[in-house]
């Protein structure tokens, strides 16, 4: 049919998937690669590519799951390995969803193989993944780790993956592939509503983008494939596009580097004995909590700092990294000097990072750049050398000149090299004030590089600290700060910033400006430690111990049901309204789940000791329909319901009907949820539904899965259809009744 490339039949093979099969992926993998090599025998050279087809291990990863980065790391290794050792030409990742676990894959083959990398995403149509990541996100999250080509395949056809194609396309360089399933499903007849000259028709939008790879997915045959070479290979694809400014970004929030964006400072142990000891004590909710009180009063980006003696800096760089993913949105700078704490930092980061910093030392050069050239990421340079701090600007200038070169010639582009000119306190050398202003212009003007700032060294040892760093934040963004790293609970800094934004044309139509001072209450400084927070409030953002230290300090007030109904399951509530209007995503729901699941874990001991019982809103199946191994989305769903309050039978994946049936009889179920992936389960979904309405229990039954609509739902005869797992528990209440237990 004319395909370049040929995928291996390795989809699912990997050791997770695989288990109690009886072979391993090493023999799955060497038999579908010899099975695609004889397909490939007697075509004309060039002959058709031979690509290891590898796609996600079907668990989700921590915090929002169980499954370590570690351990999906060690999966896709044995994958990539087993495939070169059979002769595979290249590797591809598709139909992925998650940024960390496509992370994960792609340094696996990176890290032990040769083999060229492709690397598609999956995304709904709004443009991110079923995790929340933005195109955006995955476009230059890829770019920076090296793959050879990258793009998205799979979940929406043609016509609904060219505008999230357009917005991969100006965010990367790298070559780009698309491909689509056949239009989309109808769950009915499990056919695809487009033909292959259709198909083929809506392919050639594609062609101004600069894709070089195009293919088909779900629903696509040979006939596809032989139009589409028809359509594609006469049009002329542009060899350059135009690309956005370099940006920052965590999977959710990507921060492209124009105007000025405030570097939150407050995750650093200098000069903070509270800090110093939440670090040896391991205390993540208290360093969470200044993550999320710098994230609420404004800033875009975090640092974060563990260094401090007495703890292993690495370890608990890895783990704050982790953690602060989480519970929050945004881009992370990793600030350390210590090479093995940066690695372990960007290693855990999921996004674009910031590397804070390098100095013009060629030993601090070459053990730093070639971290920030392999994990992509930005790097803050020092203008400082061997002999200190120079004193004049020119000076600092050659430094600054000396670290942008030799970022060059590790292959770090310059737009990703950002020079710290360095504020020195003005109570001890006061001219260095000017100096570093004057350095800032000279950097921007001769360099082009933007700039760095720890704005709030300029007043230590002074008194009324707050007006010498709010002048000098002025002075050097009319200099050409873009990067101040400064506290942002002080609200006349951030309100600097925002002016400044205004003022410069930053800001468009003063949007984030009317946002941000146009509510009805003065603006309040956000709390900066763990006895902020309400219990809601932890629940909300995630804080997992706080929550249960709030509980137990509730308890001594409120009855442990009024704290359920009248605390848990509002903020929970308030949590999955964000998901269903596209402001929170599916992290947050969780994390917010897995909180309230420690305020609930509180509950449950303090029943039990009173001999109470436990907290039990109802009991509720749920299970992934014979045929189909995909529980992902079930076992999302079984978080949220357990932290609602709800009892869950969860009879796992590929579960005969007969159990679904047997099980809802035996424990007089009210509530039986199934879940199906694969339009070819449906069948089982809708035979299982049947036995349920013949057996005469008189349970409710919701189903779910990307494969459904409304529509065939209720045509199974399911009595519900949901859509998500916050529509699961407006379900379960309905069901039960608000506070039935």
């Amino acid at each position: 049919s004319g395909a370049d490339v040929l995928y291996t039949c390795t989809f699912g093979a990997n050791a997770h998937k695989l288990a109690g099969t009886g072979v391993s992926p090493a023999q799955v993998i060497k038999a579908a690669v010899a099975a695609a090599q004889k397909a490939a025998e007697g075509f004309p050279s060039p002959k058709p590519l031979i690509a290891l087809d590898i796609g996600p291990i079907g668990e989700l990863l921590e915090p929002a799951g169980t499954l370590s980065f570690g351990e999906a790391y060690s999966l896709f290794r044995e994958m990539a390995v087993a495939g070169e050792e059979a002769g595979a030409d290249l590797a591809v990742f598709e139909t992925i969803a998650d940024l960390g676990e496509m992370r994960a894959a792609v340094l696996a083959a990176k890290e032990n193989t040769s083999l060229p990398i492709l690397a598609t995403m999956t995304f709904e149509a709004d443009g991110r993944t079923f995790t929340g990541c933005t195109a955006e996100a995955a476009a230059r999250t890829l770019d920076g780790l090296g793959v050879d080509a990258l793009g998205l395949n799979c979940s929406l056809g043609p016509g609904e993956i060219l505008p999230i194609a357009r917005r991969m396309a100006k965010c990367t360089a790298k070559p780009l592939a698309v491909k689509p399933n056949a239009g989309l499903p109808d769950p009915q007849d499990n056919c695809y509503h487009l033909s292959p000259a259709d198909f083929a028709a809506q392919m050639r939008e594609f062609a101004p983008l600069g894709i070089r790879l195009a293919g088909g997915c779900c629903g696509t045959t040979p006939e596809f494939i032989r139009e589409l070479k028809k359509a594609l290979e006469p049009l002329p694809c542009p060899s350059e596009r135009e690309i956005l400014p370099a940006a920052v970004c965590s999977p959710l929030k990507t921060v492209e580097l124009n105007g000025v964006h405030i570097i939150g400072e407050r995750i650093n142990p200098t000069g903070k004995k509270r800090f110093q000891q939440a670090l040896l004590e391991q205390d993540l909710d208290y360093i969470l909590a200044q993550g999320v009180a710098q994230a609420d009063a404004g800033a875009e980006i975090l640092d974060v700092n563990v260094g401090h003696p007495g703890v292993d800096e690495p370890a608990l760089m890895e783990k704050v990294v982790r953690e602060l993913q989480g519970v929050l949105e945004l881009p992370l700078q990793i600030d350390s000097s210590d090479p093995a704490a940066i690695e372990a930092g960007l290693r855990a980061f999921h996004g674009v990072a910031i590397v804070n910093s390098v100095n013009g030392e060629e030993e601090n050069l070459w053990k730093i750049l070639p971290l920030v050239k392999k994990y992509g990421a930005f790097v803050v340079g020092l203008t400082l050398d061997s002999q200190g701090i120079p004193q004049t600007a020119e000076e600092r200038l050659a430094i600054a000149r000396k670290i942008l070169e030799s970022a060059l010639s590790y292959g770090i582009p310059k737009e990703k090299v950002l020079m710290d000119c360095l504020a020195l306190t003005v109570s001890a050398q006061q001219s260095q004030a000017a100096e570093t202003l004057k350095a800032v212009r000279m950097v921007r003007e001769e360099l082009g590089l933007k700039t760095v700032l720890g704005v709030s060294n300029i007043s230590f040892g002074l008194p009324n600290r707050e007006l010498l760093n709010h002048s000098f934040l002025t002075a050097a963004m009319e200099n050409g700060l873009n990067l101040p790293i400064l506290n942002p609970n002080i609200p006349s800094m951030t309100a600097a910033v925002a002016a400044y934004n205004v003022l410069h044309g930053f800001d468009k139509d003063s949007a984030a400006y009317i946002e941000r001072f146009s509510a009805s209450e003065p603006e309040k400084q956000a709390p900066a430690a763990l006895s902020g927070h309400t219990l809601a409030e932890a629940v909300k953002k995630g804080l997992k111990e706080e929550a249960r230290l709030k509980t137990e300090e509730l308890l001594r007030e409120k009855e442990p049901f009024d704290i359920i109904d009248g605390v848990l399951i509002p903020a929970l509530d308030e949590v999955g309204a964000g998901f269903e209007k596209g402001k929170l995503f599916l992290p947050q729901l969780i994390n917010a789940a897995t909180a309230s699941q420690e305020a609930f874990e509180v509950i449950r001991r303090k029943l039990a000791a009173e001999g109470a019982g436990t907290v039990n809103k109802g009991s509720i199946i749920l299970a992934t329909v014979k045929g189909d191994i995909h529980d992902i989305g079930k076992n999302i769903v079984k978080v949220l319901l357990q932290n609602y309050g709800y009892r869950v039978i969860d009879l796992g994946r590929d579960v005969p009907p007969e159990t679904v049936v047997e099980t809802a009889v035996r424990e007089n179920i009210r509530l039986v949820g199934l879940s199906a992936l694969m339009t070819t389960t449906l069948k089982s979904m809708a035979e299982t539904i049947r036995l349920l309405r013949e057996s005469g229990h008189p349970c409710k039954i919701m189903v779910g899965g990307a494969v459904l609509t409304e529509s065939y739902a209720m045509e199974m005869g399911a009595d519900y259809y949901a859509k998500d797992a916050k529509r699961s528990a407006d379900i379960a209440k309905e069901v039960f009744g608000e506070g039935e237990n």
